[in-house]
């Protein structure tokens, strides 16, 4: 029973189902009539009461009427235009494709695609102005679409291209512009521009582009190539030099790196050769252009950096030669390089000294201290440093630092003569401060006797002992000492003046070959022989401290001219020690001569006390009318009151 209750139910539901399409499709009441039946009679009842007229018609019914079948027609028209404009389309007549979508934007000019297949159409024609146009509107329509944008950029490529074929590299460059202004993300626009900015000349433009390039694409091997291509062109060939090693860095196979490095280490090499030849010939100044020739091409040689800090060493441009030293140095770091980094050391000590030597004869004695305090911090084994600065301290008056640094050179070396000549000047020197205080004789004697160890060749060391001794009354010492003085320099004035007094009423020929005389040049001879000034025993009769002649070479002179370059230069010479000799001697003679001449007159015009009156008893003294005479003497006996 329960059975025939579902099929009851479900034959019930199929019935309703079946009514309901029966009355959705009116199927089941036939007088039912549709609303446009009801709308069809309505209108035959209006004609057959009023006519034909439309006074009682409604005004929204007809401008709903008029509006639906204008907009039909429209839609009708631009449908056809449309399709006539695409069918010409696949036939490629670009024109007629042009002129239909025309006359289809011109019935429904909102509509976006029209304007992008009149685009197209224009490209297809080369009609890069026309297409652009478009291609704008479109883009206006909906400025949300990147694609429009992206596509403008590209026709304003294909011009930029077309343009330059022709050779109107302005106008493409303008084409180029407007492409990277709308992508400015897209390599190959920029590239192009480039390629138009060098084409019409400007190629300060195109390195400045390429460079604001380079800040934000600093992995591209290409943009550094053209880099150092222009940079060739301007004649910048050390940042050309370094852009290209930049691109070899990012891509060490690249072809157009590996040819231009090449060409640039091949004209340093050139331009090296040519610097040598230069600076052997002695065209110091052509050697030096020739020289930073190479190292604008290849900035990361040292030899070149050192060759080029010689020649400003031999141009007595310490400065920069020190520069140039200083940065070899720096680079030179390494087991490759320490060859290198010996001779730099080598060239800047000597660069040192002879910035020494320089400011030593300009009289900037500080300054060359400073330079030797240096030079030594580097080489403490090199006596040379040690003898200028102590030179130096001497022209300072700085005697006990000289005789510390002629202590230091004469342990690095114990034969040098020229470190006991300085050791003699220097004890005559402090000697004769001691004499001209007045009351140091003692010391002027100990002075004086040291300087003539050292140099037992200088006439003037006797004379100043000699003098020291008459003040200590050592009588005997004093006539010893100004026979050698004479022995040694026969043209010594100023030791006949000291002789007359020590040997009264004696003449000079008279001295030197009497007894006292002879005995003077035996121990003069011994001396001598002993210090090893002179082979020959005659030879005491010329100063060693006079300039040699011509055919004797100096102890100072180098062996070949080759060693100049590479030896430490001496801040005074033998012969300038002779010359400060002879200074010192001068000024000395100078000021006794001035004590002498200018000396202030006994008559004083001040006022004075008068004097007491005589009493009338008083007899005068018996010399008072007794004049005033002087005593003539013979040569060099000083002048005594009767």
């Amino acid at each position: 029973m329960g059975d025939q209750m579902d099929l009851a139910t479900e034959g019930g539901r199929k019935e309703g189902s079946r009514a309901t399409e029966e009355v959705s499709d009116g199927s089941m009441f036939s007088t039912a009539v549709s609303e446009e039946q009801l709308e069809e009679a309505r209108e035959k009842s209006r004609r057959r009461l009023f006519g034909s007229s439309r006074i009682f018609e409604l005004e929204e019914d007809k401008k709903d009427r008029l509006e639906l079948c204008g907009r039909s027609i429209i839609e009708l028209r631009a449908a056809e235009h449309y399709g006539r404009g695409v069918e010409a389309v696949s036939k490629a007549d670009w024109e007629r494709a042009v002129h239909f979508f025309t006359k289809t934007i011109n019935l429904q000019p909102q509509q976006t695609r029209l304007y992008v297949c009149r685009a197209e159409a224009y490209l297809q024609l080369c009609d890069f102005q026309s297409a652009a146009l478009n291609y704008r509107k479109a883009s206006a329509l909906e400025p949300q679409s990147e694609a429009f944008r992206l596509r403008l950029a590209f026709i304003f490529y294909l011009q930029g291209q077309c343009l330059f074929g022709h050779g109107r590299h302005l106008d493409a460059l303008e084409s180029f512009a407007k492409a990277t202004e709308l992508r400015p993300d897209y390599r190959p626009y920029h590239m192009r521009s480039l390629a138009c900015l060098a084409a019409i000349g400007r190629h300060s433009d195109c390195l400045r582009l390429v460079s604001k390039r380079i800040e934000t694409e600093m992995d591209d091997p290409e943009l550094y190539i053209l880099s150092a291509r222009l940079h060739k062109h301007f004649n910048q060939l050390t940042i050309c030099y370094h852009d290209v090693k930049a691109a070899l860095a990012l891509a060490p196979g690249i072809p157009e790196g590996r040819s231009l490095l090449m060409e640039l280490e091949g004209s340093a090499e050139q331009a090296r050769r040519l610097a040598l030849s230069r600076a052997v010939a002695g065209n110091l100044q052509e050697a030096l252009q020739k020289i930073n020739t190479a190292l604008e091409n290849n900035p990361e040689e040292v030899q070149y950096y050192l060759f080029r800090g010689t020649l400003y060493r031999r141009l007595k441009d310490f400065n920069t030669a020190i520069d140039d030293f200083i940065l070899a140095l720096d680079r030179s770091a390494g087991e490759k390089g320490k060859s290198v980094q010996v001779e730099a050391q080598r060239q800047l000590l000597l660069t040192y000294n002879d910035f020494a030597v320089h400011c030593f004869t300009r009289g900037f004695y500080e300054e060359a201290v400073m330079l030797l305090n240096k030079a030594i911090g580097m080489e403490k084994r090199e006596k040379g440093l040690y003898i200028n600065r102590g030179d130096c301290f001497f022209k300072q008056r700085e005697l006990e630092f000289a005789l510390a640094d002629y202590q230091q050179a004469e342990e690095l070396d114990p034969l040098d003569r020229s470190i006991k000549m300085r050791y003699a000047v220097v004890y005559s020197t402090m000697g004769q401060r001691d004499y001209e205080s007045g009351s140091k004789y003692i010391e002027a004697l100990e002075n004086f006797s040291r300087a003539i160890q050292y140099n037992p060749g200088v006439s003037q060391y006797y004379e100043y002992r000699a003098k020291a001794r008459q003040k200590l009354h050592e009588e005997h010492g004093a006539r010893q000492d100004i026979i050698m003085s004479l022995l040694l320099d026969p043209s010594n004035d100023q030791a006949v003046p000291l002789l007359s007094r020590l040997y009264p009423g004696c003449t000079v020929t008279d001295i030197l070959s009497s007894e006292a005389g002879e005995m003077a040049k035996m121990k003069l001879d011994v001396s001598l022989q002993a210090c090893g000034l002179y082979e020959d025993p005659s030879g005491f009769k010329r100063d060693p401290h006079k300039p040699p002649p011509k055919h004797e070479k100096s102890s100072e002179e180098p062996a070949d001219a080759a060693d100049t370059e590479n030896r430490i230069a001496p801040c005074i010479g033998d012969t300038d020690l002779y010359h400060e000799i002879m200074r010192s001697k001068i000024k000395i003679n100078r000021a006794v001569k001035c004590a002498l001449q200018e000396r202030r007159s006994l008559r004083s015009d001040g006022p004075r006390v008068s004097a007491l009156a005589r009493p009338a008893s008083a007899e005068p003294p018996q010399d008072a009318d007794r004049p005033y005479r002087w005593k003539k003497f013979n040569t060099a006996v000083g002048l005594q009151f009767r």
